[in-house]
């Protein structure tokens, strides 16, 4: 469903939006819209739903003994926004950060601007509009100093919770000056004097550690799970075992009988394309989730399954398999790759297919929401990335005004994508309003509920062709995609890659190579398919990374050595020459592609990981990068294989570009946990079906790296700050490379290529 950009003020005075914005609403996709009167393009935050606000009087408040409180408005799910963004209104303000208290603000972009926190979007979009927060409250304490003192104001100065007037000695605290600074002007444009880099306190220096981190270590946080109210009930839903089936009868007697039930409630079934619906089924009210679990087991229930009911994802690699054999829709077309590949003889063609299997988020907290209805309002408490499309789906659902809606935004137990599709919520609100006015409801997603039902991430199988001349140079390159799309969430019968998934590490790629193809098959899906941490690019990188280390080894040549000669020398590509029209919304002029920075980060990682030394036997070292959400990562592997094919993770090396650093401690903790999390996916993480169910259920079966299976070491690099630069992602860039360096580290082990997610184990060639 297509819908139109919800614009800031900024962003309404400055034109419409005119470009594909990825920008997810509870209604579905938000798509460009061209103005009648105007040529200019939105880009970034600008496109996206709410915009952003830099208004001082909104985020930031001061108590009358001086604490300065600053409202967070993005969701906190372990990436250290909470901390990041007020961290950086206190630095910009002359907060002392001792006397900083930091709340979390509920739903409402028109107030606060987007907060849907996807996209590794949270600091590239809103560090200058909380630097100016920070600024203009600075300026206006400092106005209010000077108005109380009748000096200029240029002689007073802002210096850690006080305003100063160095010729007189006279000093003013924030507290005193709180009540007049909130009467000033908020300065704008050219008013707004910025502190320069030298001046920073916090932002770049790791002096402040994360604002929840206590709580969290004594479990006196507060995440979904954890939400109590007086008279509050629990709810489990049973869920059709199929998407798209639906009840065809129930009985509840039983689960009624069980000690402590309540209600039993149904679920309407999903129509039309799946959205952020939910499944539908049988709720099952109790007073504990014991007993709502207990009666969940006890119904009888008779499902219908629908369209999806033969879904057998072994027969289904087979169609990727046979799709991306076949020519596909071009999305870039430079030269003529399929002349260069017939004229080559056979011995200067490479080919080769790569396949990832469906991927479950299992985010350590399961999806849970709790709902209260009364006197024609609502109230949710849940961890939600996207409040305004909880607030929305249950403002739909109960027939209320949005304004009529309160979501609390809690901490969450990580979300990766998941949780910014509200299904959850949705079912919450259904259950509650069939409870007596004024009773809470808990909703609880078990575990085996999240890994059964969730919305994953797609199954691809990627060919690549390439035709590799006699001095070792690539003439041609074919990189053709076979995967359901995310798009086939808002559109039925939706097939094939959209441009946004092709962009992700497909068609923007950078290389020294005539002639270039890339297409995508037209292929269906059969469960939900969501997005992901780093969504299309860890499929893309996977088949593009391992196919160039194949390459470098039939050329004879170091892979580091390959890969830098195919990127070439430093240069600052327009992404719309790859056909890259989306580049993650950002403009192409702010961002462009920069292969000097990305031969920064392979320059990096091989430093740290020793690149070209000699290794005990069985021992290898795997090399991969990627351009994802406006970062450069590079990563290395050491592992060890032993005789019986088991693979040991020795180190990991890996080296971000983000330009500038805000918060490095928070960075170097997403890198190293975007390691673990590749190394994941990489090893043990998959979902299969059978007669259209999730044979997994739980970590026994759906495996998630464990402790004594992780890396020995993590060693991170973190290369160019320059605060001239945007500033990048984090979330998320750390996950592509790491699972093709893993599969070229094993490859220089054993001399076996792995196509196939996930390795498990690898039998040594002799």
């Amino acid at each position: 469903m297509t819908v139109t950009a919800q614009l800031s003020r900024r962003g309404f005075l400055q034109g419409t939006v005119a470009a594909l914005t990825l920008a997810v609403t509870a209604k579905g996709v938000v798509t460009a819209a061209w103005a009648a009167d105007t040529a200019v393009q939105k880009y970034g935050a600008d496109s996206m739903p709410g915009g952003t606000v830099d208004d001082p009087l909104v985020f930031v408040s001061i108590a009358p003994d001086g604490t300065v409180t600053i409202v967070a408005h993005r969701a906190e799910m372990g990436t250290g926004v909470r901390t990041s963004l007020p961290m950086v209104v206190a630095d910009e303000m002359e907060s002392d950060w001792a006397r900083v208290k930091v709340v979390q603000a509920d739903a409402d972009e028109t107030r606060y601007g987007n907060q849907n926190v996807d996209g590794s979007r949270s600091v590239r979009h809103f560090l200058m509009p909380m630097r100016r927060v920070g600024a203009a409250a600075r300026q206006m304490l400092e106005a209010a100093a000077a108005a109380r003192w009748s000096v200029p104001v240029l002689e007073v100065k802002a210096v850690q919770h006080e305003v100063l007037h160095p010729p007189t000695g006279r000093r003013l605290s924030y507290g005193e000056l709180a009540a007049d600074a909130a009467k000033q002007a908020v300065p704008t444009g050219d008013a707004l004097k910025l502190k320069a880099r030298t001046e920073f306190r916090y932002i770049g220096k790791d002096r402040v550690r994360l604002v929840d981190l206590e709580a969290i270590g004594k479990g006196q946080a507060t995440y979904g799970m954890d939400m109590r109210l007086p008279g509050m009930v629990y709810a489990v839903v049973a869920r059709p075992p199929v998407v798209g089936g639906r009840l065809r009868r129930f009985d509840g007697a039983k689960a009624l009988a069980v000690p402590g039930v309540l209600k039993v409630v149904e679920i309407p079934a999903m129509t039309g394309a799946p959205a952020f619906q939910p499944l539908g089924g049988v709720a099952v009210v109790a007073r504990n989730t014991w007993a709502a679990r207990q009666g969940r087991d006890a119904l009888e229930i008779e499902w219908d399954d629908g369209p999806n009911g033969s879904y057998d994802s072994g027969a289904y690699r087979q169609t990727l398999e046979a799709a991306a054999r076949r020519p596909g829709k071009a999305i870039r077309h430079q030269g003529d790759a399929a002349q260069a590949w017939a004229k080559a003889p056979e011995a200067e063609r490479v080919a080769a297919e790569y396949y990832v299997p469906h991927l479950a988020h299992a985010s350590m907290e399961p999806p849970v929401a709790t709902v209260l209805i009364k006197g024609g309002k609502a109230e949710v408490w849940t961890s939600v990335q996207n409040p305004v499309a909880a607030r929305d789906a249950v403002a739909a659902r109960l027939k209320l005004e949005p304004a009529n809606v309160k979501v609390n935004v809690l901490l969450l137990g990580g979300g990766f994508g998941r949780k910014s599709k509200p299904d959850f919520v949705d079912e919450a609100a259904i259950v509650a309003r069939a409870m007596p006015e004024g009773t809470p409801v808990k909703l609880v997603w078990t575990r085996e509920d999240d890994i059964r039902h969730d919305y994953l991430h797609t199954v691809s199988v990627e060919r690549l062709e390439a035709v590799l001349d006699k001095n070792g140079q690539v003439q041609s390159w074919l990189h053709r995609s076979a995967a359901p799309t995310i798009a086939s969430l808002f559109s039925e019968g939706a097939k094939g890659q959209q441009m946004f998934e092709s962009a992700m590490s497909a068609i923007n790629m950078p290389y020294r190579i005539p002639n270039v193809q890339v297409e995508t098959a037209e292929v269906e899906a059969h469960a939900r398919i969501g997005w992901f941490r780093s969504v299309a690019n860890i499929p893309h990188a996977f088949a593009a990374q391992c196919f160039i280390a194949e390459l470098a080894d039939r050329a004879g040549k170091d892979p580091k050595d390959f890969a830098l000669d195919l990127i070439g020398p430093a240069r600052r590509i327009d992404p719309g020459t790859l056909a890259d029209t989306w580049n993650y919304s950002e403009s192409p002029e702010r961002y462009p592609y920069d292969t000097g920075r990305l031969r920064g980060v392979i320059e990096a990682a091989c430093k740290g990981a020793e690149w070209g030394r000699t290794l005990p036997k069985g021992h290898g070292l795997g090399l991969a990068f990627c351009y994802s959400f406006m970062s450069y990562t590079a990563t290395v592997v050491e592992v060890a294989v032993d005789d019986k094919g088991e693979v040991r993770i020795i180190a990991v090396d890996m080296a971000m570009d983000c330009g500038p650093q805000i918060n490095p401690e928070r960075i170097r903790a997403q890198m190293e946990g975007g390691a673990v999390m590749g190394l994941s996916l990489a090893l043990t993480s998959e979902i299969t079906f059978e007669k259209g169910r999730v044979k997994q259920s739980n970590f026994h079966d759906y495996e998630v790296l464990r402790h004594n299976a992780s890396p020995r070491v993590i060693r991170t690099h973190l290369v160019n700050d320059d605060h001239a630069l945007p500033p990048g992602g984090v979330g998320e860039p750390p996950v592509p490379p790491v699972a093709p360096a893993l599969c070229n580290a094993i490859f220089a082990a054993t001399g076996k290529h792995v196509r196939s997610l996930p390795v498990r184990t690898v039998v040594r060639s002799a």
